[in-house]
Order: C-alpha cells, then structure tokens, then sequence
C-alpha cells in the first residue's frame, strides 16, 4: 500500500511515521504533488499554529491539493483543525472541508490547565475508524484549541467541556488525539484508517 504524509512546515511527522511503522506501513514524506495525488492513503499531521500553517499550504498550493483528494485522508491534531471552517488561533480562514469552527480553551477555575495535555476517553464512537475501539478507551492529546460539535462529529472526549474528538466527512477523517502516541487504541485507529 502506497501511504503518503504530507510534509510541511509541522512538527509530529517523524512520532506518525514511526508509528505507521509499528503496525507495519512504511510511509513516505513528501510535499510533492503527484505523489500525493497517486498514493493509496494520504495523512495530514502535525502540531503548529494554524495562521502560519495556512499560509505556508496555500503558497505551496497544498491547501486545493488537499481539498481535491479523493482517497482516504486522515487529519491528525493541527491537521483536524485546518480541516475546519475556521480557528480564532490567528483569526485563521482555514480548508473548509468539515463544518466546524476552532475554538480556544478557556479555563473556568484556577486548576482548570490549557493545553490539554495527557490521557482522556472516548465516547461516541461512530464509523468503521474505531472499529474494535471502545468508549471509554484512553487516547493522547496535547491541544489548546478543539473543534466544535457538528454533524461530522464521530467521536467525543470531555475536558472543560465536550468537544470533537474525531470528524468525518466523505474520504476525509480527522483525529483531535494522537493515535501514534495512544498505544493501543491508536494503533486500532491507525490500522483500520489502512483497511478503510
């Protein structure tokens, strides 16, 4: 299988390939667009801040490439965001592609922290990306912003309140957690997003 993540200027990409490895899948990493458009599977990962993020797609041209993908596509963390209409992280215009605005935490109480950094649950799980994933299982996350509620929403995790864990709309998924730092849950998602 041809597994393609698209490189740009993100940070994260060597814990996803590394983690494609574990469950046997040797990607390739390339801002290159042919090879984007002929691969079997394309993931968007990445943690970064979303203005300059856009920026940097829409100079290269990878904001339509990604738009006009018509195999699976997995968004990861900044990757689900700039998947969204829009984030107040620097008043950004991003993809598009899932019906969802990108808000910042804002804590309530003292104790309350942000990011939201560590270990939290699943629940509502829907469509074949969490098969064998069940609720209540633990996946990883380190986010300062999280996209709302819509009706692309496939999965839901509570931290100051609940908000999209996971979005899915035609070829296009997209994780708020990281699956390849989630151990096995993670795993779970990685491997049925390859049998997808």
């Amino acid at each position: 299988m041809n597994v393609v993540i698209i490189k740009y200027n993100a940070g994260n990409i060597h814990s996803v390939v590394h983690g494609l490895r574990r469950i046997g899948v040797e990607p390739l990493v390339t801002d290159d667009k042919a090879l984007i458009r002929a691969a079997d599977k394309v993931i968007f990962p990445g943690v970064g801040e979303a203005s300059s993020t856009m920026a940097y797609l829409r100079e290269h041209g990878l904001d339509t490439l990604i738009k006009s993908l018509t195999q699976p596509v997995l968004g990861i963390c900044i990757g689900l965001q700039l998947m969204c209409r829009h984030s107040e992280e620097g008043d950004t215009a991003c993809l598009g592609i899932f019906d969802a605005d990108v808000k910042r935490f804002l804590p309530q109480r003292h104790e309350d922290k942000v990011p939201h950094m560590g270990w939290n649950t699943l629940t509502n799980l829907q469509t074949p990306l969490f098969e064998g994933v069940g609720t209540g299982d633990y996946v990883y996350y380190v986010h300062s912003y999280y996209a709302a509620f819509c009706e692309q929403t496939i999965a839901r995790t509570d931290y100051l309140h609940p908000y999209s864990a996971a979005l899915h709309k035609d070829n296009f998924f997209a994780t708020q957690f990281h699956p390849e730092k989630s151990s096995v849950a993670g795993e779970r998602v990685l491997t049925n997003f390859m049998q997808l």
